[in-house]
């Protein structure tokens, strides 16, 4: 399915407000799933500009993400991006491949975002986003600790962030 079939079916969704089944829909065609996913339920919107999603449950546990209602009145590509972000939350907390620290956690999915790794069918974000995330990247980086063990592993993946910031001006 191309990206004008997929707004097709989001919107027939909206329409009928099925947002919980439009979201289900989105994460089954750009095979985001993960038996670590314990489903979507709903969160407090931001306003009506502001889009915020989050993956919850404790480490280890089965993750819910919570999506607002108005989740796709949004672009595509930036739902997508976002929802892969939370998605890959989920990958993180299964205990089968558990993530600990927060600021590695956080740090893994911006990059996820950025260059679309584990999740390839995700489309790439316009220049405006792709610095936006890359900021916050570098900025989950940067509290991991000057010089730390994980500051360390990630310094490759710092500097693709760097060049690929630096590549959208």
């Amino acid at each position: 399915m191309n990206l004008e079939q997929i707004n097709f079916h989001l919107d027939a969704y909206k329409e009928n407000d099925q947002i919980l089944d439009a979201a289900r829909f989105l994460i089954r065609n750009f095979d985001l799933e993960h038996e670590n996913f314990a489903g979507f339920d709903f969160r407090e919107e931001l306003e009506t500009n502001g889009l915020l999603l989050t993956a919850e449950g404790e480490l280890g546990e089965p993750q819910t993400v919570k999506i607002p209602r108005n989740l796709f009145d949004f672009n595509l590509d930036l739902v997508l991006n976002m929802v892969a972000h939370e998605m890959l939350h989920v990958r993180q907390k299964d205990p089968n491949s558990l993530v600990e620290d927060k600021n590695e956690r956080e740090f893994q999915a911006y990059y996820e975002m950025l260059f679309h790794k584990t999740f390839p069918q995700v489309p790439v974000l316009s220049a405006f986003y792709i610095k936006q995330f890359g900021a916050k990247a570098l900025e989950y980086y940067k509290r991991m600790g000057e010089g730390s063990e994980l500051q360390t592993k990630y310094t490759e993946q710092k500097k693709e962030v760097e060049d690929l910031i630096a590549s959208q001006s």
